[in-house]
């Protein structure tokens, strides 16, 4: 619950000023009586060049729900660039800061959900297996859960449940996460490898990557490259960067009225006709009769 020690409720009690980069709409705090599970939503002014996002002890995810952006974050290393589309799901590591600039085409809404720590320790205690891993969770999450964003999606519309709802999406959504993240993973740094080359993909998804520009940013030969990616992931990064390039058409798909050839370019299949063949092979349908159904 809210109400333990491990969850500060200082840092979202705040109330949003007319010059402030947001403004929220909903917030299951006030608007449902909820203190097992935070839910708010927001909208966001098109365009900020300095944005402090301080680390927070409790799980925090980001449903990007509307707008086409060009985000930059800055961590502990160098600004890392992306494109974020209707769908993009992030989880922030808990405890780290970031700074983070974006432009956005047009209107940029998110829904975001915070998970007490304390209910994470709980469900990765009842799974039985090590501390969760918030790096790998992070990972997990970017790379699109069907699962997750549509409960997040539809946490702000159930404002008339109780509070034994909000406990129970609670505690679904933190053994979701952990559970869907607990996959044999490689120790040490091929581990870490590994973890450099899926950011890649997911931050450089609209570009055309070869596997060699891949390899190179984990440091590793090809070869070895393959051979880890898939004792990790069980995929090779082939097919990984291609999954990942379907969801985010997908998503585009049934989030935006961007044309076909337009979701082409931003999901990295370069021409309509490369997109309709992976999309066939991949979901059974072609895009054009995805989007309609």
């Amino acid at each position: 619950m809210f109400d333990s020690p491990d969850f500060d409720l200082a840092p979202y009690a705040a109330d949003f000023g007319a010059s402030a980069p947001v403004r929220r709409s909903y917030c299951s705090w006030t608007d449902a009586g909820w203190r097992s599970l935070l839910v708010q939503c927001f909208e966001h002014v098109p365009e900020v060049e300095e944005l402090p996002v301080p680390g927070v002890a409790d799980l925090h995810l980001v449903l990007h729900v509307a707008g086409d952006v060009t985000m930059r974050t800055r961590a502990d290393g160098k600004p890392v660039q992306g494109r974020w589309a209707p769908g993009n799901l992030e989880l922030m590591v808990p405890g780290q800061s970031v700074v983070r600039d974006y432009r956005a085409a047009s209107a940029m809404r998110t829904i975001q959900v915070h998970i007490p720590s304390a209910t994470v320790e709980r469900a990765a205690a009842q799974l039985g297996g090590p501390a969760p891993d918030f790096e790998a969770l992070a990972a997990a999450a970017s790379a699109g859960d069907p699962v997750v964003e549509n409960l997040v999606r539809a946490l702000p519309a159930a404002a008339g449940a109780g509070e034994l709802y909000a406990e129970s999406a609670a505690a679904f959504l933190a053994t979701h996460l952990l559970a869907r993240s607990a996959e044999p993973r490689l120790p040490g740094p091929e581990h870490a490898a590994v973890r450099v080359a899926t950011a890649v993909m997911r931050e450089r998804l609209a570009e055309p990557l070869t596997l060699a520009e891949i390899a190179a940013e984990a440091h590793l030969s090809v070869y070895h490259f393959i051979r880890v990616f898939r004792e990790a992931t069980g995929e090779t990064p082939h097919r990984y960067l291609t999954r990942l390039r379907i969801e985010r058409a997908r998503r585009l798909l049934s989030g935006s009225t961007l044309t076909i050839g337009q979701i082409a370019e931003r999901s990295g299949f370069g021409s309509p006709g490369s997109l309709s063949a992976a999309f066939l092979s991949q979901v059974g349908v072609r895009p054009s009769v995805y989007r309609n159904t």
